[in-house]
């Protein structure tokens, strides 16, 4: 998959029924383009993967708990196509500014990069210096916090997006579901799993400079309010009701 990350950008979440998100697709699309990967699938939306890493008494989880203004997550992101490559993330929030770092690296080499092996040019699809600058944040963000594996997300996600930029994207999400998953293999099965939200769509509003004014008649005619929807958090509060650890 072609990589179209924002390095900056704003993220406002909502969290809607599916009657909503499918009246609201016909608005979003006099505006923007379904993407690549969703425009050919069943209901326009594909699987997308991730697994989060957090230090053992779960510090990222505890400062967006605690409404650290200054915090990040480590997650890796996948797909099910084992030609596909992997996405070593840093999403870090400053306020309510997003700042994302990724490098794509290789799938046969993100088990050993996850157990501590140095980065290299090697392990990066892009050879460049920016994407192993990139793959060495990481990299030293999960030795600070000793983190390893913790959680597996999953979704469907439906996405729309500037026929010639990124700089504007909605996306719906669907089926979010979850598992703890401690080791360092990318699963794409989940025979056991929690569903994060249930029937909710979560809906991302994403641009990188100011809100365009269309998003705002989007929001206000269909009578939708900011909220909270963080995957990995919630997935986390899941098992804290079930009384269920992650080692």
């Amino acid at each position: 998959m072609e990589d179209k990350v924002q390095k900056q950008r704003f993220e406002l979440k909502y969290r809607i029924n599916e009657a909503k998100a499918q009246q609201m697709r016909y608005f979003v699309e006099d505006y923007l383009h379904c993407d690549t990967y969703g425009k050919t699938r069943p209901n326009r939306s594909y699987p997308v993967h991730s697994l989060y890493l957090d230090s053992r008494n779960l510090k990222t989880y505890q400062d967006t708990i605690n409404g650290d203004r200054n915090r990040f997550k480590l997650r890796v992101r996948y797909y099910e196509s084992e030609d596909t490559p992997v996405y070593f993330e840093v999403k870090r929030r400053y306020d309510k500014v997003i700042r994302k770092r990724r490098a794509k690296v290789h799938r046969h080499a993100v088990k050993s990069l996850l157990l501590g092996e140095l980065p290299s040019y090697e392990h990066l699809v892009n050879k460049t210096p920016d994407q192993l600058d990139a793959l060495n944040y990481f990299s030293y963000l999960q030795n600070q916090l000793h983190a390893t594996p913790k959680m597996h997300v999953t979704y469907f996600r439906e996405a729309y997006e500037l026929e010639d930029s990124n700089a504007v994207r909605v996306t719906f999400d669907r089926f979010v579901k979850s598992t703890p998953h401690v080791s360092y293999d990318l699963k794409v099965d989940m025979p056991r799993y929690m569903p994060v939200f249930g029937d909710i769509v979560i809906l991302e509003l994403k641009f990188t400079n100011r809100f365009p004014s269309w998003l705002q008649e989007l929001t206000q005619r269909f009578h939708t309010w900011q909220q909270s929807a963080a995957k990995y958090v919630d997935s986390v509060e899941n098992l804290k009701f079930k009384r269920i650890e992650m080692a």
